[in-house]
Formats: structure tokens, sequence, C-alpha cells
């Protein structure tokens, strides 16, 4: 006969069940391992996706960079007024747009409003003024003010007040085959060609065309009275 040992048997239950419990654990350890890769995987794509958003953004800002760039430099820019001598068409701290690519396709007009660099050490600095003799021709302001175009007086609406000084113009000028003659439209409080001489169509930067600023004068410059 077999004597059965029932403190044995528990003892061997109890070691089944703390092999049970190893076994157990040592699934969710694999289970942890599991996620842990997953986890890590997660991270590791979530960097790479981060990484791609940040070299998409830079990407981008050089785009924008390049096309200011070619804007600025062949198109167009911004600038802004300085001083009265465009009263009353343009005032002191008007932002305009300035076209800079037409002259490349056809001469500068009669009445166009220009800008250029003044004849001067001055940097950043440009003169904005407004044709009013083309080449080849013979420009004079008599006494009275008035403009005469090869002999003919000029009809034009754009001076503020009748010129008090004509300066070099009192006697003819003669434009050569580049060269433009240009008053400010407040002609008793600017210096133009009366006293810097005509400008060379290589010199004009570009056309005034847009005014941005003030908004409620926004606006095409041409179109300003």
């Amino acid at each position: 006969m077999k004597v059965i040992d029932f403190n044995e048997e528990e003892e061997q239950i109890k070691r089944d069940i703390e092999r049970a419990r190893r076994n157990m654990s040592n699934v969710e350890d694999l289970s942890d391992f599991g996620n842990d890769s997953k986890k890590k995987d997660n991270e590791e794509e979530a960097e790479g996706s981060l990484l791609k958003e940040v070299i998409s953004v830079i990407i981008n800002v050089l785009i924008c960079f390049v096309v200011v760039f070619l804007i600025t430099h062949f198109v167009g820019q911004r600038t802004v007024v300085s001083g009265s001598s465009m009263e009353d068409t343009l005032s002191d701290g008007d932002n305009l747009i300035v076209d800079k690519i037409s002259y490349r396709f056809h001469e500068p007009e009669r009445f166009d409003v220009v800008v250029f660099p003044p004849y001067t050490e001055e940097e950043n600095t440009y003169y904005i003024k407004r044709i009013i003799g083309l080449p080849g021709e013979v420009v004079r302001i008599d006494n009275d003010g008035i403009i005469y175009i090869n002999g003919e007086p000029l009809i034009e609406s754009y001076g503020t007040e009748t010129i008090i000084s004509p300066y070099d113009a009192k006697d003819d000028i003669l434009l050569g085959p580049d060269e433009y003659f240009v008053l400010g439209d407040n002609r008793n409080n600017s210096t133009d060609s009366r006293i810097i001489g005509s400008i060379k169509k290589q010199d004009i930067v570009g056309r005034a065309w847009l005014r941005m600023y003030p908004f409620n004068e926004f606006g095409l410059v041409e179109k300003i009275d």
C-alpha cells in the first residue's frame, strides 16, 4: 500500500504554480519586448516624419527667398517716397512697387514717373521724378515757367504751381539719344534736370507702378491725377 504524502503533493503543486508564473512572466517579458520594439519603430518613424517636415519647410523657405530675389532684381522692387518733390501726386512715406521689367520691352514714355539713383555718393537713395523731355528733343523753360518741347509749349497738368526758377533749363537743352529730362511735380521744391541735368536710360531703375500704402490711396501711379 502506498501512503500519499499530502505535504509533498502540496509542495509539488506550489512548484508547478511557481513554474507557471515564471512562464507567464517570460511571456509578458516577450510581449513587452515586442511593444518596446514597436514603440521604438514608432518613435523612429515619428522622427523621420519630423525630419522630412523640417526639410520641406527649409526647401519652401529657400524657394521663397529665390522667388523674392528674382522679383526684386528683375521684375519689381518696393521703395518708399522720401520728401515732397512729387506732391501732390506722391507724398512722403508712400510705399511703391517699381516696375523694373517694362523698359526691357519698350522705351520710357513722356509723363512716366521713374526712379533713378542720384549722381552723388548717397547710398540706398533714389530720385523719383516725372519724364518731361524725350531723347532727341530740345527742352526749355522760360521766365514765366512755361515748358517748351522743340519750341512748342508743353500741355500738361502735373505741376502743382508755376515754375519760378528754370535754372539751367532757361537755355535750350538738347537731349542725347538715350537722355531724358525729368521734373518733380512739386516744381518749386524739387532737385531735378534743371539742376542735375538729364538722366540716361541705363540709369533708370524702373517705372513707379503701384502705390501700396497708404491703403486708402492704393492704386496705379499712372492713374493718380
